[in-house]
């Protein structure tokens, strides 16, 4: 597909938009094959950057946005590659927390489009989107001169796109646990150890508390190839306080932390970014304590347990498989012991939604169904329902809706000022439930100010 229009040299954003979905549909395919043919094309970006890749199955993104913050108040110039993205899709290529262009995406798009043109011409595969995306993050990461990478795995660690680096500085291991079944494995040990490739000579390995078999596997893949293997110890940190409004807590002899990222679940990943700022340290990179503390503060993660709104506390929330669920659920049964919990709820049909809905439909007062912006892989919100009527208290009131912003202003205009609504079950969805709320309270604001 043409992304450029005869006797026009520019691209725009809107063009290079329209090519990348032409992209998207030849789908995924899990493999480095294609993505080094086109990066030898690029002249191989990567090569010149240095990275500290995450790999695991919940708590990656919050791991990479307090690391990366973290290390730009220590003055590294740092990058930053997400997937999916919740706000903007260019929010998953950024610097020092700040969106790429329109402008630097479009031409950084002209340049992929190019190569991958020259490849076409020679006969070799063509990249998956998560390729191009992925391509055109490296080109960006080196043009702005980054010093570090802070880079999430898309799917599994292997065969994903990402790792096609050279032996990051560190291999980062958030909680492993189910999901992605009969992709990457058909156990909870095969996933670990795909996940696990993405330790490479060289690098130091650090890993959240696992269960003995993935920590096993992963110490024994570290030591394969020489690598010191860190275990993060959630039980040396005490937490001082926690609720809606985030977490303080402290390591053993550190400063006392503060970050504004809620839910129980957080505490494993705070564990881990401060092993592996303890790691950086020991080569040769200066983080002061201030730095980690104010990288702590600033952070900003949405869709992660994230407050919208008060009087009802609105939460959005990507729990998308069964560990995040079951720490979803564990969360809401410790900030609000007693309260009625509304629940909006989208989930692709390629998840385990029915042992999701198991786990969340016990505390559901009502349930608000709704279809994802994915067409193609959203469970239709009927059936949802139908799901979560099996699995809910008979009291429950059960409602499907053709439209996000729809059940968004219904659940608003039903909720108490006590009560508490979550959105769940896909981040694919959260920006858009986040716009409806900032809609709804907007046009509440001028209704109130109209009678007035």
């Amino acid at each position: 597909m043409n992304i450029e229009r005869r006797g026009k040299k520019n691209v725009t954003y809107e063009e290079a938009r329209v090519y990348l979905d032409h992209v998207s549909k030849y789908g995924s395919v899990l493999g480095l094959d294609a993505i080094r043919e086109l990066l030898r094309e690029l002249g191989d970006p990567q090569m010149d950057l240095k990275f500290i890749h995450i790999a695991g199955t919940n708590g990656k993104g919050s791991v990479l946005a307090c690391t990366s913050t973290i290390l730009s108040e220590a003055g590294y110039r740092t990058g930053r590659y997400i997937s999916p993205t919740v706000i903007s899709y260019l929010e998953r290529i950024q610097v020092d927390g700040v969106w790429i262009s329109e402008a630097a995406f479009a031409r950084l798009t002209k340049q992929v489009k190019q190569a991958i043109a020259r490849m076409e011409e020679a006969g070799k595969p063509s990249p998956t989107i998560f390729e191009v995306e992925t391509a055109i993050a490296f080109l960006y990461f080196r043009e702005t001169q980054c010093d570090l990478v802070v880079l999430e795995c898309g799917l599994g660690g292997q065969l994903d796109a990402t790792n096609i680096i050279p032996p990051p500085l560190c291999a980062v291991f958030t909680s492993i646990g189910e999901d992605h079944l009969g992709v990457l494995g058909n156990t909870i040990e095969e996933i670990a150890a795909d996940k696990a490739g993405i330790i490479k000579p060289g690098c130091q390995v650090i890993s959240a508390a696992q269960s003995p078999a993935v920590t096993g596997l992963l110490k024994k893949e570290a030591d394969r190839y020489g690598c010191p293997f860190y275990l993060a110890d959630g039980r040396a940190m005490s937490i001082l306080s926690e609720g809606p409004s985030g977490i303080t807590f402290q390591a053993k002899g550190q400063t006392v932390f503060h970050c504004p990222l809620a839910g129980r679940y957080q505490t494993d990943n705070f564990a881990v970014i401060l092993e592996l700022i303890q790691v950086l340290r020991k080569i040769d990179y200066t983080i002061p304590d201030r730095c980690v503390a104010d990288g702590f503060m600033k952070v900003t993660w949405p869709g992660r347990f994230t407050c919208l709104s008060k009087h009802p506390y609105f939460f959005a929330d990507g729990a998308h498989n069964v560990p995040a669920a079951l720490r979803l659920s564990e969360t809401l049964r410790s900030y609000f012991p007693g309260k009625r919990f509304l629940f909006i709820m989208g989930v692709f049909r390629d998840k385990e939604y029915d042992r999701i809905a198991k786990i969340m439909a016990p505390l559901a007062k009502a349930v608000y169904t709704v279809p994802l912006p994915d067409t193609g892989r959203t469970l239709p919100a009927h059936e949802l329902a139908r799901i979560m009527a099996a699995c809910c208290p008979v009291n429950t009131t059960i409602t499907s809706f053709s439209s996000i912003q729809e059940a968004v202003s219904t659940v608003l205009s039903d909720a108490g000022k006590d009560d508490v609504i979550l959105a769940f079950g896909s981040l694919s969805y959260l920006g858009e439930v986040i716009r409806s709320v900032q809609t709804y309270q907007t046009t509440q604001s001028t209704e109130m100010r109209v009678e007035q």
